[in-house]
């Protein structure tokens, strides 16, 4: 072979190397040409989001298409149930979330339940999820984890987070446990700016790495990065980007071999100081083995800039060729795994089918007793979501209850609404409040302290994290805003009102 030869066969080694890295997504509910090129470049994976969804039947479809030009192709969704979903993104999940799932504290359930979503997901051909999230959510104003984490005490996240791992592991599809090293103590949502978390390392060690050694030790496939500065262990760079948490911490001290994924790079606490190209070069020379980028940026162009970059960096010498070459080697192997492991997806009858619903109806805290309730009217205060839930999934009880008494009236609040509003519309209707983590919104109790003071028969129906003391004559928690925790909350309305 001579020298040129050899340089050119080395050079394309690099150029598939480094779009093996790359887990872009893309826009539609078919895959775009350009996409299907890249795969037989040696793109190996692909990240779905909602917009990409549109049927079960049509997910399976778009599927299929990838895997026909590459048949061990990752497909990757965020799809947590709860709050975050992607899979039923119109209408909402039929699964709660984790916090319901730690309220209700039985691991046994909260594996069915993750294997059952796992069915669903191979059922459509998505075989690595980017879930759970193991985060101990030790801030309660935490703006961005919240009801996504199973609660604030630290071993029952940790095990709860090895169950929900072998609960999806077991239906064949890669769990990605998420967000390392722990997002739960921030006040600072990466998607906007570089959150910080100030605690030592006994601290870290005590809280935040317990459920990732939970997840290590049950065998998760994947863990993904938290776009966090941590300065007890790099007073410089955040864990995307640092070799000493990535690699020093999760690789050496704490043992795991499996794929590292980093969090949305085109978030604003990497694209906003690093840039997604120099972030993409950094987090991989620290350790990660796969770039999640279209969350936001999903076209041709962002993953040529980042295979463009990926490559350039070997050749400056910025990048080794063996970190990318391995890199690359682990993702690779996580694609051959979900090949040789694609599971039995038949239905399991009609328990697994209603687990979602029985597991929100165990979820469910009840705090008093209605009395004669009349004709309910919903009023439900909105916050403005956060980008990982987004505004495009409903929830609430209303369309739930109405199912279940058509002489439902409901309407939306959003920050600016009156209590004398509210009060106007319902009229001689019961009112029943839906907010979500009022504690995190001033504006939110002050509505509410005011409708319950001038109604005292107020039903309050808490859909976030329940930290305010129960107010109102009947105060139901969900601790999660799924479709399948709004339907439990509906039916003790609705009980309470056909009772009379």
């Amino acid at each position: 072979m001579t020298v040129l030869a050899h340089r050119a066969t080395a050079s394309d080694e690099v150029t598939r190397d480094a779009l093996a890295v790359l887990q872009p997504g893309f826009e539609g509910t078919t895959a775009p040409a350009w996409l299907l090129r890249r795969i037989g470049e040696g793109l190996t994976s692909v990240g779905l989001f909602g917009r990409n969804i549109a049927s079960p039947g049509q997910l399976a479809a778009l599927t299929a298409q990838l895997r026909a030009e590459r048949d061990d192709i990752l497909v990757a969704i965020d799809e947590e149930g709860g709050d975050v979903t992607r899979l039923e993104v119109r209408g909402g999940s039929s699964f709660p979330g984790n916090l319901a799932l730690g309220a209700v504290d039985d691991t046994g359930l909260t594996r069915d339940v993750a294997r059952e979503l796992g069915r669903r997901l191979a059922e459509c051909g998505v075989n690595l999820n980017w879930a759970p999230s193991a985060d101990v959510n030790s801030n309660p104003d935490n703006p961005v984890i919240g009801v996504r984490s199973f609660g604030a005490d630290t071993h029952l996240a940790a095990r709860h987070t090895a169950a929900y791992v072998e609960g999806l592991q077991a239906a064949g599809v890669a769990a990605c446990t998420k967000h390392f090293p722990g997002h739960g103590d921030t006040n600072v949502d990466s998607h906007h700016a570089l959150p910080r978390i100030d605690v030592d390392l006994d601290t870290l060690a005590a809280r935040e790495l317990v459920p990732f050694k939970a997840a290590i030790e049950a065998g998760t496939k994947a863990v993904m990065s938290a776009h966090i500065l941590v300065p007890a262990l790099d007073p410089t760079r955040p864990a995307t980007l640092s070799p000493q948490i990535l690699t020093g911490l999760l690789r050496k001290e704490l043992g795991y071999e499996g794929l590292i994924v980093t969090d949305g790079m085109e978030m604003n606490a990497i694209a906003g100081t690093y840039g997604i190209e120099r972030g993409s070069v950094l987090a991989i020379a620290a350790g990660a083995d796969a770039i999640c980028v279209g969350g936001g940026l999903a076209d041709e162009a962002t993953v040529l800039r980042l295979r463009d970059a990926l490559v350039a960096a070997v050749r400056e010498g910025a990048l080794l060729q063996e970190r990318l070459a391995d890199a690359a080697a682990r993702v690779r192997a996580l694609a051959a795994w979900t090949a040789g492991t694609w599971p039995d997806v038949r239905p399991e009858g009609s328990r697994a089918s209603g687990i979602g619903l029985t597991a929100a109806r165990r979820a469910l805290v009840v705090t008093g007793a209605a009395g004669p309730l009349t004709g309910p009217y919903v009023a439900t205060l909105t916050p403005v979501a956060n980008i990982a839930v987004g505004d495009e999934t409903p929830w609430g009880p209303a369309a739930e209850l109405a199912a279940l008494l058509p002489d439902t009236a409901a309407d939306l609040y959003p920050q600016g609404a009156s209590a004398a509003e509210i009060l106007a519309a319902a009229g001689e209707r019961t009112v029943v409040a839906v907010v979500r983590d009022a504690h995190r919104h001033p504006w939110m109790a002050e509505v509410l302290d005011t409708l319950v003071e001038a109604r005292p028969d107020t039903v309050v129906v808490e859909m976030g994290l329940p930290r305010a003391e129960p107010r109102g004559a009947l105060h139901i928690a969900t601790h999660g805003a799924a479709r399948v925790c709004g339907r439990a909350a509906a039916e003790v309305v609705a009980g309470a009102v056909t009772a009379v």
